[in-house]
């Protein structure tokens, strides 16, 4: 045999099987290694992107359960303003100027609030849609890092056992610590879901506050602040804004002949027949027993007549009854409760007109 065949023979020399498996092996570790420490700095940046995230919300929910507080007080502030306001006949113009002024300060501050609680909300769902993002980047490294292993596995052999098993090892820490990873981020992503579906709670009973139980319009104050708001929402754009004063026709005729359920169910239908024609921005008002009020911008009171009358009659086909309407447009200079004070009166002016023709007929 010749030196050059005994040398190959020999293990340790260049082209010995077991020298290639192994720096085979060295080199897939490293590589596995290298793609590892990349994605565990991801990842680290991530988690600490979401620590931060959620930092902020929960800062956030707290600042917004603050602002709920003061807007309930301010309500009640205000109801308690009114109740004095309209006990007291003997007051001067000014503190008329003072009653108002102060109605408004707090209408614009209850605005404003509400335009941060959408804000916010908006927020959170958002921050929520990115955690489950990282979520799912990180399962794919997960995945990745398995594949990596899958591959080192292929390219052992029976005569490597001391490597195998330090790869063995190695790979076992691994996917404990990307087990570990993974649950972390299983319980995060809970505590997310949890704390979206306490919120959805909040938002669900804060609203159901400001709700009629019955139709699902806005209770009257609540009403009023949505649509002031509307109306400066108006005219931050085309000006355009009409108010339609809604009363249903000779309701205590229906409750005294077939019972209040059944008038209960006229009302309901005609807030359901209204919504379906107006869009989802537009405030609806229970205004009074029998009396609805709406708010509708972007057109003009001949505009509006014309879909009130497609809702009259749709409610007339549904639920057996009329309704009278009063329509009164934004001017320079209009408040919330003057604009619908005069769509009242036009209401009144038809509901005549219509008293007129059931008595001829």
């Amino acid at each position: 045999m010749s030196n050059r065949d005994s040398n190959d023979a020999r293990p340790g020399f260049v082209g010995d099987p077991w020298v290639e498996a192994r720096r085979s092996i060295l080199e897939a570790q490293r590589a596995s290694n290298a793609d590892q420490a990349s994605a565990d700095v991801d990842q680290s940046a991530a988690d600490a992107d979401q620590t931060l995230s959620d930092a902020d919300q929960t800062a956030s929910e707290r600042d917004q359960t603050g602002a709920d507080k003061d807007q309930s007080s301010s309500d009640r502030d205000q109801a308690t303003s009114d109740r004095e306001h309209d006990r007291d006949s003997d007051h001067t113009d000014r503190d008329d100027g003072n009653y108002e002024a102060s109605r408004a300060e707090r209408a614009a501050v209850s605005n404003e609030r509400l335009d941060i609680r959408l804000e916010r909300a908006g927020t959170g769902r958002d921050r929520h849609a990115t955690a489950d993002e990282r979520d799912r980047n990180s399962a794919g490294r997960d995945q990745s890092g398995d594949a990596r292993d899958t591959n080192l596995a292929s390219v052992e052999s029976e005569s490597l056992a001391s490597v195998v098993n330090q790869l063995e090892d190695l790979r076992a820490e691994a996917a404990a610590l990307r087990a570990r990873a993974a649950a972390e981020r299983v319980r995060a992503a809970e505590d997310r879901a949890n704390a979206a579906r306490k919120m959805a709670r909040l938002e669900a009973e804060l609203s159901s506050a400001h709700l009629d139980e019955l139709t699902g319009a806005y209770r009257r104050e609540m009403g009023r602040l949505a649509l002031s708001h509307e109306i400066d929402r108006a005219r931050r754009t085309d000006g355009r804004f009409v108010v339609a004063f809604v009363d249903v026709d000779r309701l205590k005729e229906l409750n005294d002949r077939d019972g209040h359920a059944a008038g209960d169910r006229v009302l309901q239908t005609v807030v359901r027949t209204i919504r379906s024609k107006l869009r989802s921005f537009d405030p609806i008002i229970r205004y009074g027993g029998d009396e609805f009020v709406c708010g509708v911008g972007g057109t003009d009171v001949a505009e509006a007549e014309r879909r009130f009358d497609l809702i009259g009659i749709a409610i007339e086909a549904d639920a057996r009854v009329g309704i009278s309407v009063g329509l009164a447009a934004l001017e320079p200079g209009d408040t919330g409760d003057g604009l619908t004070e005069r769509a009242d009166g036009a209401m009144l002016e038809v509901k005549a007109a219509h008293h007129a023709g059931f008595e001829r007929g």
